[in-house]
C-alpha cells in the first residue's frame, strides 16, 4: 500500500517535493504527541508538522471550536464581510504584540505573511532595497525567495528586491565564532554598517530576520544582536521585520516572541505555523502607520476565514491557559542539558543550540567542522526505527531539528533524549568503521 502511494506521489507531484525516510510514511492518526502511520506504527513526533502542530494531536478544545464553525454551515465568506472570529483573534494578537498601535492582517501561510510584510515596507519607504541575514529562509514566494540567504532553498536568482546579506544569524560557521557574545555582536554590527554604506544607496526599506533561523538549522545568535542592529537601522530609518513563523507563540520558552530576547520591538512581526495547530493560517502584526500605508485596494480571499481563525483562537487560548511557554522553557532546558552532556563524548555532534522546544543538533565528521549530512539522515532512520520522528535542516542538511508539540511531558522528553543518545552514538560508530 505505502509503496503504491509513494509511486503515485512521485508520478503526480513535483520532483523537488522531497519525502523523509528511505521508506516514506503516511500519517493517518494522532493523539497527544504521538502519530500513527498507515502500517500501524506509532511514533513520538519531535517535528510536529514542521513546528505547526504546536499543541499536539486530537486536542478537544481546538477540535470542538472547528466543529462548531463547521456545524454553522459557513466555512468561508472572505474579508469583504465582517468575520467576528477574525476580529477577535486580531485583537488578541495585537494585545500580545507589545506594539503601540498594532493592526493585524491574516494570510494562509508564512510565505504570504512575509510577502505582505515586504510589500508594506517597500511601499512605506519607497525603496526596493532589503537587508537579510545569511543562512536565512523566508518562504517559497517570489519575494520571500528573493530575500532567502540559503542556497539550498534559493530556487531562483531573480528577485523583485535588491538584497544585501549581513552576518549574525549562524554563529557556528561565522568568521566571528570564537569571539565573546559582546564582541560577536560588535563585529556583526560593524559588518551591518559597512554593508549599508558600501552595497546600498542608504534608503533601505527594511531588514527581515528570523530570531532563530529555522530551515537554517535552528541557528541561534546571542541575545541582544537584533537590538544592537536596530540602533543602526534607526539611524537610516530602516524598518525591522521579525519573521516569527517558527519562533512565535512561546516556543523559545523565554519569551512569547523570539525577538523579545533582543530587547527591541520591531515594526512588524510575521507569524504562521503554530498558531493554527495544523490549520492553514498566517499573518502579520504591524504598527498601524505601516499596515495602513497601502493606497490600492487589497483583500485576502481565504486569509482569516472563520474556520482557521476560530481554531487558531482556541489553540492560542489553550497555549496561554496551560502555560505551554513555561513548559517549553522547562523541557527545552532538560533536552539541551542532556544533549550537551552527550556531545562531550560524541564526536559526531559539533554543536547543540536553540531555546525552549526549538533545538538544533549539528552533526560533523568527528574531530572537524565538516558537515556530516549523511549521518543526519542515518540518525533520522535509526530514530524512526525506535519510534521517534525528527526534522532535518541546515545549510548542508546536517542539522537535526527538534521541535515537538509544546505539550510534551517529562517522560516523553527523556524517551527522546535516550533515543537521540543511542542513535547518534550508533551513527558515529558506523562513520568510524
Amino acid at each position: 500500500m505505502s509503496e503504491s502511494l509513494v509511486a503515485r506521489h512521485r508520478a503526480a507531484m513535483p520532483s523537488w517535493l522531497s519525502l523523509y525516510y528511505d521508506e516514506p510514511i503516511e500519517i493517518v492518526s494522532g493523539r497527544g504527541r504521538h502519530v500513527t502511520d498507515a502500517a500501524g506504527n506509532t511514533y513520538l513526533d519531535f517535528f510536529a508538522g514542521v513546528l505547526t502542530n504546536a499543541i499536539g494531536y486530537d486536542i478537544a478544545e481546538i477540535s470542538d471550536a472547528i466543529r462548531r464553525q463547521v456545524d454553522s454551515g459557513v466555512l468561508h465568506t472572505s474579508t469583504l464581510y465582517l468575520i467576528r472570529k477574525q476580529v477577535e483573534l486580531a485583537e488578541r494578537i495585537g494585545e500580545l504584540s507589545g506594539m503601540t498601535n498594532p493592526k493585524v492582517f491574516f494570510t494562509n501561510s508564512g510565505t504570504e505573511a512575509n510577502e505582505t510584510a515586504l510589500m508594506l515596507a517597500t511601499q512605506k519607504r519607497r525603496s526596493h532595497q532589503v537587508l537579510a541575514l545569511r543562512n536565512s529562509y523566508h518562504g517559497r514566494g517570489f519575494g520571500a525567495l528573493g530575500v532567502t540567504g540559503n542556497r539550498g532553498w534559493s530556487a531562483s536568482a531573480l528577485s523583485p528586491f535588491k538584497v544585501s546579506y549581513v552576518q549574525g544569524g549562524y554563529r557556528y560557521r561565522s568568521p566571528f565564532r570564537e569571539l565573546s557574545d559582546a564582541d560577536y555582536i560588535a563585529a556583526c554590527v560593524d559588518d551591518l554598517r559597512e554593508v549599508i554604506e558600501t552595497t546600498t544607496s542608504g534608503d533601505v526599506a527594511c531588514m527581515i530576520a528570523e530570531p532563530i533561523q529555522g530551515v537554517g538549522g535552528f541557528a541561534t545568535p546571542p541575545d541582544g544582536l537584533f537590538g544592537a542592529f536596530a540602533e543602526v537601522l534607526d539611524e537610516y530609518g530602516i524598518l525591522l521585520i521579525s519573521d516569527e513563523v517558527q519562533t512565535g507563540w512561546g516556543r523559545t520558552g523565554e519569551h512569547f516572541w523570539g525577538i523579545q530576547a533582543h530587547g527591541v520591538t520591531p515594526s512588524a512581526m510575521t507569524f504562521a505555523k503554530g498558531l493554527g495547530n495544523g490549520l492553514a493560517i498566517g499573518g502579520l502584526v504591524a504598527e498601524a502607520e505601516l499596515m495602513d500605508c497601502l493606497t490600492a485596494n487589497s483583500i485576502s480571499t481565504f486569509g482569516g476565514n472563520p474556520i482557521s481563525t476560530g481554531g487558531a483562537a482556541a489553540a492560542l487560548e489553550y497555549l496561554l491557559d496551560n502555560d505551554l511557554q513555561g513548559n517549553a522553557a522547562k523541557l527545552g532546558g532538560r533536552l539541551l542539558d542532556g544533549l550537551r552532556a552527550h556531545a562531550e563524548t560524541c564526536g559526531l555532534i559539533g554543536d547543540v543550540r536553540g531555546k525552549g522546544l526549538m533545538i538544533g543538533v549539528e552533526l560533523v565528521e568527528p574531530g572537524t567542522r565538516t558537515p556530516a549530512a549523511a549521518a543526519a539522515g542515518r540518525v533520522m532512520e535509526l530514530a524512526k526505527q525506535r519510534g521517534l520522528l525528527l526534522g532535518k535542516g541546515g545549510l548542508y542538511g546536517n542539522v537535526l531539528r527538534l521541535a515537538p508539540p509544546m505539550t510534551l511531558t517529562e517522560d516523553e522528553a527523556d524517551q527522546a533524549l535516550q533515543i537521540l543518545t543511542e542513535t547518534t552514538s550508533l551513527a558515529e560508530q558506523e562513520l568510524n568503521r
